[in-house]
């Protein structure tokens, strides 16, 4: 049997009632909200019996052990603050103030964040763009080499891998190179929480790596894993700047739980999950592995008009992660059912187009032109446009015509005519408000 030492702590110590004259305010006694009050007996605050996550010590410090023997690395810190906190750690443990960082453009905006907290400068790393797919292709190993060649002084990388759509980096591959250069590599693996139950040990090459367990595993909003080859103490240090000094215990024995459920039931469920989304990409028409290594479990259709697509799917009560203009995601897991699938499937014959759409190409953004650093510009005085009306302005926070799209514009870049020429060449609203530093 699969240890949960976190769990049956928890279990033992409200087993024993003790008398509740600590916060949180229910005392264990239940919740006004029924489908949550069973939860609240779990639902302490740090005592001897039930340790600290910031201490590093206790049943959270086993299970977090037991977190790391599963995915292969040093250590693991539980999140209750999502991959948001975990990126904000992660750059913090990795860059000092005004340091400069060699950052994936297609970063999610907690990163963008992590630079204007932090006062970091970045160096873009652009992905290459699959014109057929209309998709943003995987981190180049060389260009990573040739940035950090050009840029000595840059001693960490952040890239995003797997992306939203399931393209996969060489994460061991980077991590050589950018440890020649005598750098760290940091990963955004958000989307990736799932992939070392498939025996992808990839992660393990990162120095530190950031996972959501809510996006693909069977774990509640919000929680999270820092994983790292770094002491676990450092963890602890950085993620206390940006998470709560009360984190949710329900929480972390949901992380717990779930590891133990992945291991015993989670890996076959997990296997029939990537045969059948193999059985819909060779149905209907997606994303194929091929020139992309792409995450197994990633459903991602091609249609002439996503938008549309996802609108015709929710009308049938099918309800994807995200569209854009030729691409749906559905985001497939091991709690996905065979009855799941079917019901896919069928919706997947009346909402999208057969045969399969030509695939008509989406250009990339036009090159960026920074005019100051993202801290000036995050923390201006701001006011907001239509973005027709933004000519010439900085930007003060990120543009990305779709979630999580690589930004059009980031903080401290200018609007310039090809950028609004091209918001308006793909669809994007143009009366939509536009966050711009103030004159």
């Amino acid at each position: 049997m699969t240890q949960t030492p976190l769990c049956d702590a928890l279990r033992a110590f409200a087993s024993t009632h003790p008398l509740r004259m600590h916060m949180p305010g229910h005392k264990g006694t239940g919740l006004p909200l029924p489908e949550l009050s069973a939860a609240a007996a779990l639902d302490f605050t740090e005592l001897p019996p039930t340790g600290n996550l910031f201490e590093a010590d206790g049943p959270i410090r086993a299970a977090e052990d037991l977190w790391a023997q599963a995915v292969g690395v040093s250590s693991c810190l539980f999140l209750t603050g999502g991959s948001t906190q975990g990126v904000l750690s992660a750059l913090a443990l990795t860059c000092r103030p005004g340091d400069r960082v060699l950052l994936d453009r297609g970063s999610h905006r907690s990163a963008y964040h992590a630079l204007a907290l932090l006062d970091l400068e970045p160096v873009y790393l652009f992905r290459p763009w699959y014109a057929g797919e209309a998709v943003a292709g995987p981190i180049s190993p060389q260009d990573v080499d040739k940035s950090l060649s050009a840029h000595p002084e840059i001693k960490t990388v952040c890239i995003t891998s797997p992306t939203y759509y399931g393209v996969l980096s060489d994460i061991p591959a980077l991590a050589r190179i950018a440890h020649a250069h005598g750098a760290r590599l940091v990963v955004d693996a958000a989307h990736g929480a799932h992939l070392p139950f498939l025996g992808d040990r990839s992660l393990a090459a990162a120095d530190v790596a950031v996972v959501s367990a809510h996006k693909t595993l069977p774990a509640p909003g919000q929680s999270a894993l820092l994983l790292s080859s770094l002491p676990l103490e450092e963890l602890c240090r950085a993620a206390s700047l940006f998470g709560s000094s009360s984190p949710s215990y329900p929480m972390m024995a949901a992380l717990d739980a779930a590891r133990a459920w992945m291991e015993e039931e989670g890996r076959p469920a997990l296997a029939r999950t990537v045969e059948a989304v193999a059985a819909l990409r060779a149905r209907f028409p997606a994303l194929r592995p091929g020139p992309l290594k792409l995450d197994p479990t990633r459903l991602v259709l091609c249609c002439a008009d996503g938008f549309a697509g996802k609108a015709a799917l929710e009308a049938l009560g099918v309800y994807p992660e995200m569209a854009d203009q030729r691409h749906v995601v559905c985001i497939c897991t091991a709690s996905d059912t065979p009855e799941a699938f079917r019901r896919l499937e069928r919706a997947l014959e009346q909402a999208l187009p057969s045969p399969p759409p030509e695939r008509l190409d989406l250009p990339p953004a036009p090159p960026p032109e920074p005019v100051c650093s993202p801290r000036q510009a995050r923390f201006s005085l701001t006011e907001t446009l239509p973005v027709k009306e933004a000519l010439g302005r900085i930007a003060a926070g990120q543009v990305a015509p779709y979630p999580p799209g690589v930004p059009v514009l980031a903080p401290g870049e200018r609007v310039t005519k090809k950028t609004i020429a091209y918001l308006n060449q793909i669809g994007y609203n143009m009366e939509k408000g536009m966050e711009v530093v103030r004159l």
